[in-house]
């Protein structure tokens, strides 16, 4: 037996019944998968020169690094006593930066501030490179007018004053800077000739550009092509990160990974740049509200002076009066004071007034800081500068996110919260301010009723100096006040602060190990993916193992390929492992039959051609070799072949006997070999199938099997006819044949019936011509050398071996 032959069962009702191990052999796989090692080795070269052209010729890109301090801002003074209130603002304001330099809109307006409009390309031997800065030629365009954008220009120079233009690559579309979200397409775009000088503006439609030379030479070529700001912005946009230095930390690392290492540095230097700038724009802003209000009451305040002043140089000098007396120098100084705080007081109720209307309208941007104006109150300070600040932060939030999101409608609940506190705050100092407004005015009232037992010129003195004084106070105050406000506009600086400016940290691609290490597992993947499918799609038998497994009797040998010449090679090279294979079957067969002096075996196979007739025709040369007087017992009546096989003359044989009375002995004919003798199946007759079949034929066999040891019959294939499932009725022991690489793996089917639904007993499986290769060779068991294959030790003949590329290919020995 061999050393992992299936076991069969010793129960006589089950005879075909074996044990199976259906566990996963893990060195068959790998060895499938090895005997094709040239190519899978060579398909890794190949993915592995893949990864390293990758490398060599993919455009490098580089990592570019900027570093911005954020700084919270000091809430004001009573401003901490609105946070619980629900209006007050959050000073962690980490997140809203990140969203502002990561806005469309800052980007857009980063973009506008720099020359990016023309992109230049430079044509390799392998791709075509972008360049950044350092250009032979410079394009000049009008980005406030129609632009032609997409497509892709190529300038050849000529000389050192003319160029020749053509266009190389289609797509065109119209972009309009009046209308940005409206593009037309402009695909036929044709130029009014193709020689240009430079300098000269060419003209297409209502587009026009011109190139000038830099450092060009004549012969070189370069390659450009115009985009507009917002398509720049969002490519700029999406290349853009935003991270805190480390958690909780208030600097932030703006990052983008381009192949324009100079581009990249320019970029986040120009978005720091506009983001400070913006930053401080939205601070000054309120300061210049301030100015503009100051200068507002001061251009009503200036004529009344000016007009003040002349009457009462005018009623000094015409009346001879310049002094007043010492009671009239009393009461107007009482007067001056009241009047001078009375000018302050109404101011103040001019700005309430104006914060009032503020609110009213929903004004944005239009707040004046209270102190700017002299209103020293810190809780209207606190709340107007929290409102400012809330303000600001609806239009940063606006720039990137939609009314319907959650930190929109927050603010928005903050806005509204925060106007309310204000609108009551102002509401209640309007009232104040009016009730020492008219205080003031009872006061004066009382004064004024002093100045009229003065003398009429000296009381009309006091009345224009009055008036003068007033408006002179005013108008100093005024002044003052604007002075403070251009000097606080002229010393503000942005709150946060630049740390770092861009820079080229290192190159993040192409990943050179990570594309090695892709290569070669691709390399791996298809080769290894190809010989999966194609063993998945092979419908042959190949593996003995699975064949094993999908018939439901025992696999009990495996013939190997003969490369001896004949169909003999038991006779003709009786060293040979296909020799062996049949000595160790026949040896098998001690254990499959009880009878020991006569035995009577017969093969079949599914369709023709799977080599039953070479595998009955050996095995009873085996027996023969043995010394036993075996006889072969040909029952192919429709297409016979041990006559040529043997050399003998198909004129008479078991046909002949059935449809005549001719007795079996007649017909019997030696083989020229000792002990074996042959019974053809004779010329073919019209009838094989009823041949068969009748009584005679059984009486014959009996006959037979009482005159010989052993006798094998060589029945036609089970699949293609239906006598043979009455022959099994005349064996001890009956084999059905398999040929690797050649029966259908759907021909198992055909056994397992005969097993099922046939009730075949004693039926067995041998596969023939086992030549490739599964991981089931020497050593394992099946293998058709049974440990002495090769030149293991010498016992079966020499095969010259096969080249290693011609095995990859599927060539075996020879």
């Amino acid at each position: 037996m061999y050393p992992n032959a299936p076991q069969i069962s010793n129960d006589p009702s089950s005879p075909f019944l074996i044990k199976k191990d259906d566990d996963l052999d893990l060195k068959v796989i790998i060895f499938k998968y090895l005997q094709y090692w040239p190519w899978i080795i060579g398909f890794a070269l190949i993915g592995i020169i893949g990864g390293y052209l990758v490398n060599k010729y993919s455009t490098p890109i580089y990592r570019v690094e900027g570093t911005v301090l954020i700084k919270d801002e000091t809430p004001a003074f009573g401003a901490d006593l609105f946070a619980n209130g629900g209006f007050g603002r959050d000073y962690s304001n980490i997140d809203d930066e990140i969203g502002i330099l990561k806005s469309y809109s800052l980007a857009e307006a980063t973009v506008q501030q720099m020359d990016l409009n023309v992109q230049y390309f430079l044509e390799g031997f392998v791709k075509t490179t972008q360049i950044y800065g350092n250009t032979s030629i410079f394009v000049n365009l009008d980005k406030t007018k129609p632009m032609l954008v997409g497509g892709m220009f190529r300038l050849e120079v000529l000389n050192e004053d003319s160029f020749e233009l053509s266009i190389i690559e289609q797509g065109f579309s119209i972009f309009d800077p009046k209308d940005p979200f409206n593009r037309r397409g402009r695909e036929l775009v044709e130029l009014s000739r193709s020689v240009y000088s430079f300098d000269e503006p060419i003209q297409i439609d209502s587009f026009e550009f011109s190139v000038s030379r830099i450092s060009a030479l004549p012969g070189d070529q370069i390659f450009f092509r115009f985009l507009d700001d917002p398509s720049i912005a969002h490519e700029m946009r999406g290349q853009l990160s935003v991270a805190p230095l480390e958690r909780y930390s208030s600097i932030l690392t703006l990052s983008m990974q381009t192949p324009l290492r100079k581009l990249g540095e320019d970029y986040l230097n120009q978005l720091v740049k506009t983001y400070l700038q913006r930053e401080l724009n939205e601070k000054n802003r309120a300061t210049e509200n301030t100015i503009s209000f100051i200068s507002d009451q001061l251009r009503g305040i200036t004529d009344s002076l000016q007009y003040s002043e002349g009457r009462l140089q005018q009623y000094r000098s015409e009346n001879k009066i310049f002094n007043l007396s010492e009671e009239g120098s009393a009461i107007f100084g009482r007067l001056q004071e009241l009047e001078t705080r009375r000018s302050e007081v109404d101011l103040n109720l001019k700005y309430y007034r104006s914060l009032q209307s503020y609110i009213a309208n929903n004004g944005v941007g239009e707040l004046v800081a209270p102190s700017m104006v002299g209103v020293s109150d810190p809780l209207l300070n606190a709340l107007v500068q929290n409102l400012s600040n809330l303000q600001a932060d609806k239009q940063r939030l606006m720039a990137n996110f939609s009314e319907e999101t959650p930190v929109v409608k927050d603010i928005l609940t903050r806005i509204e919260s925060a106007t309310r506190a204000l609108q009551e705050n102002v509401n209640s100092a309007i009232r104040n301010t009016e009730s020492l407004l008219a205080d003031l005015n009872g006061q004066i009232r009382t004064i004024e009723r002093e100045i009229s037992t003065l003398p009429e010129t000296e009381r009309n003195l006091i009345g224009i100096q009055r008036q003068f004084t007033i408006n002179e106070n005013i108008y100093i105050y005024l002044l003052q006040k604007k002075a403070e406000a251009e000097i606080t506009l002229a010393a503000n600086l942005p709150k946060n602060v630049v740390l770092d400016k861009a820079k080229t940290v290192g190159q993040v691609g192409p990943k050179r190990t990570q594309n090695l290490l892709f290569g070669l597992i691709i390399g791996l993947i298809i080769p290894i993916g190809i010989i999966t499918v194609k063993d998945y799609l092979n419908t042959k038998i190949e593996d003995p193992k699975e064949l094993e497994k999908t018939i439901k009797v025992p696999l009990i040998g495996m013939i190997g390929r003969s490369y001896s010449e004949g169909t003999l090679p038991v006779f003709n090279n009786s060293r040979s492992s296909v020799t062996e294979s049949f000595r160790s079957l026949r040896a098998d067969l001690s254990y499959l039959s009880p009878k020991r002096e006569n035995l009577s075996i017969l093969f079949t196979s599914t369709v023709s051609g799977e080599g039953k007739t070479f595998v009955s025709m050996n095995m009873a040369s085996v027996f023969a070799l043995m010394g036993k007087k075996t006889i072969l017992v040909g029952l192919d009546l429709r297409k016979p072949r041990i006559a040529q096989d043997f050399g003998l003359t198909n004129d008479k044989g078991m046909s002949t006997c059935l449809s005549s009375d001719s007795p079996w002995q007649d017909v019997v004919k030696p083989s020229g070999y000792e002990n074996l003798d042959v019974i053809l199946s004779g010329p073919i007759p019209p009838n094989p199938a009823e041949l068969l079949l009748q009584e005679k034929f059984g009486k014959i066999i009996n006959e037979i099997k009482d005159a010989y040891d052993v006798v094998i019959f060589d029945c036609p294939p089970v699949g293609l006819v239906s006598e043979t499932k009455e022959l099994f009725n005349y064996a001890d022991i009956s084999f059905f044949v398999f040929r690797q690489g050649y029966s259908m793996k759907g021909h198992s089917d055909v056994l397992n019936n005969l097993v099922e639904k046939g009730g075949i007993k004693k039926i067995y499986g041998v596969l023939n011509d086992v030549h490739i290769d599964k991981g089931y060779g020497y050593g394992y068991g099946y293998g058709y050398g049974y440990g002495y294959g090769g030149s293991s030790y010498g016992y079966h003949e020499e095969r010259k071996p096969v080249a290693w590329w011609k095995r990859a290919i599927g060539k075996r020995q020879s």
